[in-house]
């Protein structure tokens, strides 16, 4: 069973880190290339580039009164729900439609009947 996941091509557990601008601030955010090519599909779906979306998760993250206190932690998660979420159906697995077109309060009242 392990061979699954440890003969996985270790470029894909390799870190790098990218540099954004928030609000003016310069930060950066590392993460596995795995998960940073997770969050480049996202980002393609709605014409997005990579920093154009970890803008958007932080404020939107912010308005919704979220501590963000670990960003890289929460982008993996991101990553892992959307994973989750074309796994289940709730995302389409066609990369030309885009994330805003997903019915979210169907897509989260479903996940929220599993997880409880």
């Amino acid at each position: 069973m392990c061979r699954l996941f440890i003969g996985a091509d270790p470029q894909l557990w390799d870190s790098s880190t990218k540099s954004l601008r928030i609000d003016g601030m310069v930060t950066s955010v590392r993460l596995e290339n795995y998960f940073w090519s997770i969050l480049t599909e996202i980002s393609m779906r709605d014409h997005m580039n990579i920093p154009q979306l970890l803008c958007k998760l932080y404020h939107e993250s912010i308005d919704a009164g979220h501590d963000l206190g670990n960003y890289s932690s929460f982008l993996r998660v991101c990553c892992c729900r959307y994973l989750a979420l074309q796994l289940s159906g709730h995302i389409p697995l066609d990369h030309k439609i885009p994330l805003s077109d997903v019915p979210v309060e169907k897509a989260l009242s479903s996940e929220a009947k599993h997880i409880h």
